[in-house]
């Protein structure tokens, strides 16, 4: 009908070629924004995003990259405990 519709939350959109993306909605808080980010690198750097070089320096700045973590009550306690460990923060 030609008209927009009001949903709640943030969604990336991108142009067919990568060249150019956006963010819709509200600004991503702290538990959002790194998905969202990975999101747009993989819709505007497509090849290079998915290259091997890319792969391991993404799981090299966030380890639980790819992971399932309530798959696993000591995998999530490791990560948990790094990411405290890295922000000062005490468990």
């Amino acid at each position: 009908d030609g008209r927009g519709s009001l949903q709640m939350g943030t969604e990336v959109v991108s142009s067919a070629d990568g060249s150019l993306a956006a963010l819709l909605g509200a600004s991503p808080g702290a538990s959002t924004a790194v998905d969202t980010m990975l999101e747009v690198l993989q819709r505007c750097m497509g090849e290079r995003f998915a290259s091997e070089a890319w792969q391991q320096k993404l799981k090299a700045l966030i380890p639980s990259w790819g992971e399932e973590l309530g798959a696993s009550a000591e995998r999530l306690a490791e990560i948990r405990q790094r990411s405290n460990g890295l922000l000062g923060l005490s468990a």
